[in-house]
């Protein structure tokens, strides 16, 4: 506990100053609630309820981001006059960790200072490998394929615990994660790695003990995309992706993950911005679908915590050209309890002034946004005045020096155990692999840690780092200096991990020489190179991974990683 900090995590000074206010003004009439106030859950949230007024309503119902390093001045009036819900966390507002965490707390000092002392949601995406948005003392995980193709579900709640340890240090209370798409398209490459497996059961069992670890650190879960985008071609940032899929199939394939979570208490679900006209009869996203996520997920499903929409500003989210503060209203009005907008301070402007016109002009609207805010106000409180409630004020001082202090004695190693038991042998023609004498070899990659662990096993290797990009079209120059490279060689050891590197690959075909492919990320695109003969997959993008990689093709080990997506 933060030295002057009641049970609930809210400021001594705070809480004093308000009890003080009370006592001095009241003249008779009710007192107005508040969260820290020791009520049960449901007469707490509906006295809360029945004193806030239409913008404090509305507020309690809206996830924000901010732009820059330090919290904006737009954001810190959404938290003091409009008594914001949530808040996320990007990469963009990181200067340092010890920087984010006072943010945080500042924030969080805001927020509870307001009359009714209701803490904020803070989120991020921290899913591991592919999308994180906390960067530097924080551990690197491979990601959540690489958990797939562990035969441990024990290394999904390891993973899942390691990061919402880190999180909690830093004063972030939710975590948008674990994805639980079923990669069931391997052509779909806006989730692709961020999936545990093309197997649903396995997907489920993977989200599943990655939740219970996130959840013992003391995080408020979120899975996502619901009903599922892995079966998707499009990416929904930039379009409506359209699955055409019957209800049964989405039933025993997209919906096994949220099955296996709903059933064992996931707090909060957010939406994809998919169509599925077979089942809905309509092109429109699932965030603004009433059967989807009234009929299917509320009452088939059983889920009772908190829905929370995708990005509103994804294209995806507004079906034939449909205005944000539209999609906004159509969202709550099929079920979803939390609106994200991350990015413009216009548009979420613009959508305050719209759902604010509702709630004074219509009962019924504002009877649905009441609806959510109690949903809102039971997860916070499970999570902050539960039995183990989260501490809403982050020790910042020392945040970091906890998080190093957790690595350096448990979670590196944990981690690179992971790691090592997820590679996977694809094609085995040289492993392991012992060169020749004066053998001529050269690395070929994207990653100069790739490099540097290939020349730590390979000290005499040729090797050529191109910048990374993941177009399909490769620069011309870095294919001709390949080329040279390799015609000079007996054995490439190329890195594969996104299209443009398999566009390389398939050039390297005509100068026969030896290749031995280490495929990260996904292993998909090895389907378009069945000439190579050798081939092992790592899954992340980090040097533990490389490490294991090189270890497995040098034969130090036997993996007993599984392939976890299909490569027909």
């Amino acid at each position: 506990m933060v030295r002057g900090v009641t049970a609930y995590g809210i400021p001594m000074a705070v809480r004093m100053l308000y009890l003080f206010f009370l006592a001095v003004c009241s003249t008779g009439a009710a007192a107005v609630p508040s969260f820290p106030d020791n009520l049960p859950a449901g007469q707490l949230a509906t006295g809360i309820i029945d004193h806030m007024s239409d913008e404090e309503l509305l507020g309690q119902v809206f996830f924000l981001g901010y732009i820059g390093k330090r919290p904006s001045d737009d954001i810190k009036q959404w938290i003091t006059h409009r008594n914001l819900g949530g808040l996320k966390i990007f990469s963009r507002n990181l200067d340092d960790l010890t920087s984010l965490s006072k943010d945080i707390y500042d924030l969080q000092l805001l927020a509870t200072g307001r009359r009714f002392g209701i803490p904020l949601f803070v989120s991020t995406d921290q899913e591991g490998g592919w999308v994180r948005h906390i960067f530097g003392e924080v551990i690197t995980v491979p990601g959540n394929l690489a958990l797939g193709a562990s035969p441990l579900p024990a290394d999904s709640f390891e993973t899942g615990y390691y990061i919402g340890i880190e999180l909690a240090l830093l004063g972030i209370n939710m975590n948008f994660a674990p994805t639980v798409d079923v990669y069931s398209n391997p052509d779909n490459t806006a989730i692709g790695p961020r999936s545990f497996s093309s197997d649903p059961v396995t997907a489920g069992l993977d989200a599943l003990a990655y939740y219970r670890g996130m959840k013992k650190a003391g995080i408020i879960c979120t899975a996502k995309h619901f009903p599922g985008h892995g079966a998707a071609l499009e990416d929904s940032h930039g379009c409506l992706p359209e699955i055409n899929i019957s209800e049964k199939q989405l039933w025993e394939r997209e919906l096994v993950p949220y099955r296996f979570l709903i059933r064992e208490g996931i707090p909060a679900i957010m939406t994809g911005h998919i169509a599925y006209p077979e089942i809905t009869g309509k092109h429109i996203p699932a965030t603004t679908s009433r059967f989807l996520l009234k009929t299917l997920l509320r009452e088939r499903l059983g889920f009772t915590g908190i829905v929370v929409t995708d990005d509103l500003e994804m294209y995806g989210a507004r079906r034939g050209g449909e205005n944000i503060p539209d999609a906004a209203k159509n969202a709550f009005l099929a079920g979803c309890d939390m609106i994200l907008i991350s990015h413009t301070p216009k548009v979420q402007e613009r959508v305050w002034n719209s759902l604010l016109h509702f709630v004074k002009n219509d009962g019924s609207f504002k009877a649905r946004i009441k609806e959510a805010v109690r949903r809102v106000l039971a997860c916070k409180t499970a999570a902050f005045k539960g039995d183990h409630p989260f501490p809403v004020f982050p020790d910042y001082e020392h945040a970091v020096e906890k998080i190093i202090r957790i690595q350096e004695t448990e979670s590196k190693e944990a981690v690179f155990q992971h790691v090592c038991r997820s590679v996977t042998i694809i094609r085995d023609a040289k492993v392991p692999y012992k060169p020749r004498k004066n053998e001529k070899i050269v690395l070929v990659s994207q990653y100069s840690d790739f490099i540097k662990a290939g020349r730590r096993r390979f000290p005499e290797a040729a090797a050529y780092e191109y910048s990374y990009y993941p177009s399909v079209t490769p620069k011309r120059n870095d294919c001709v200096s390949i080329g040279k490279l390799v015609r000079s060689s007996d054995t490439v050891i190329f890195h594969l991990v996104n299209p443009s590197s398999l566009e390389i690959l398939k050039s390297l075909r005509q100068f026969g020489k030896s290749v031995i492919v280490v495929s990260s990320l996904t292993p998909v695109y090895l389907r378009e190179a069945p000439w190579v003969e050798t081939a092992i997959a790592v899954y992340g993008t980090g040097e533990d991974s490389f490490k294991a990689g090189f270890a497995v093709l040098a034969g130090d080990y036997t993996p007993e990683g599984r392939l976890p997506v299909e490569l027909k």
